[in-house]
């Protein structure tokens, strides 16, 4: 755990300690990639994770939600899958002769969807509204959503049978995109003793009730970030766009989602201000899914992040 190291700063709430410490035990060794998601959360934005089948991409969303105290719901994402399947549809009560909207699985706290990339962009593109707007608008009539109000996306890579990419108005929605990767051979080898970890969900606990997360979220975006950090934010999003290695740069959208994830990773490091060190660790996860590779467009490699970090200076 990172300690608070600045004199007069708050100590984190001690439940999302609590949340990371039994996450990291249904999780096993991606204790970087369940505080990037939490952060995500935190910050009031959709996370987007993306890898292999089997890594663990729908137990990280059952266990987040869990957690959390959240509503959950899933929608497993088919070739066949309407838009209707996701935001409802109104039914004729003969008895009533009216026709009544029966909400579709969109309306909870917490929507997994899983294998988005498996349905086509038209059923994909009925989680725009809700995304951006925190509501859906079917049949002519606009229906909130409940709040607080996630997306946790999984998709598999793109070059797998049967997807369908996602086209970037929609990753765009995303605050975060990020991988779980194969675990490291301790972790894996408590998996195979253990027989695995999913079974272990029942287990879990609420931590949180989900009418005090705004609260934590208010207090998230209340952490400040000096005149300097702002400038470094806008310097790196000015330096993706000129550098050589990506076909386009980092939209204003993404500036403000830089500095939104950044602002959540250091009150949950116990600080109550930003700092360069922060708009590092999430930079990643935040610019991924939104730049393109100058060699033909492909998702743009870590590295090419890394080179961003390095060519701007700490103010």
């Amino acid at each position: 755990m990172l300690k608070n190291t600045f004199p007069g700063l708050a100590a984190r709430p001690r439940p999302f300690e609590t949340i990371l410490e039994q996450a990291g035990r249904i999780i096993l060794g991606k204790d970087h990639e369940i505080r990037l998601a939490l952060a995500c959360l935190l910050a009031g934005g959709h996370l987007l994770i993306e890898d292999l089948p089997g890594m663990g991409k729908t137990t990280l969303s059952h266990t987040l939600a869990r957690l959390l105290g959240l509503e959950f719901s899933r929608i497993q994402f088919t070739s066949d899958l309407l838009p209707a399947d996701i935001t409802g549809v109104s039914i004729f009560e003969r008895e009533k002769s009216e026709f009544h909207f029966l909400p579709g699985p969109v309306f909870a706290q917490l929507v997994l969807a899983d294998e988005i990339n498996r349905a086509t962009p038209k059923t994909q593109s009925a989680l725009l509204e809700a995304m951006e707007e925190g509501q859906v608008t079917v049949e002519g009539r606009t229906r909130p959503l409940p709040m607080p109000f996630f997306v946790v996306a999984t998709q598999n890579p793109a070059y797998q049978v049967g997807t369908f990419a996602l086209p970037e108005s929609q990753l765009d929605r995303f605050l975060m995109r990020i991988e779980l990767g194969y675990p490291d051979r301790a972790a894996e080898r408590a998996l195979l003793v253990g027989g695995g970890q999913r079974a272990r969900l029942d287990e879990l606990t609420p931590v949180l009730d989900a009418k005090n997360l705004p609260a934590w979220q208010g207090e998230v975006a209340a952490t400040h970030a000096a005149g300097p950090l702002i400038d470094y934010v806008q310097a790196l999003v000015e330096a993706s766009r000129r550098a050589p290695a990506f076909l386009h740069g980092l939209s204003p959208r993404a500036g403000l989602a830089l500095l939104a994830a950044a602002r959540s990773w250091a009150w949950l490091a116990g600080r109550e201000m930003v700092l360069p060190d922060d708009v590092q660790a999430v930079l990643p996860a935040v610019a991924r899914h939104r730049l393109r590779s100058a060699q033909g467009g492909a998702q743009t490699r870590a590295e090419d992040i890394a080179a961003l970090i390095r060519s701007v200076a700490i103010p």
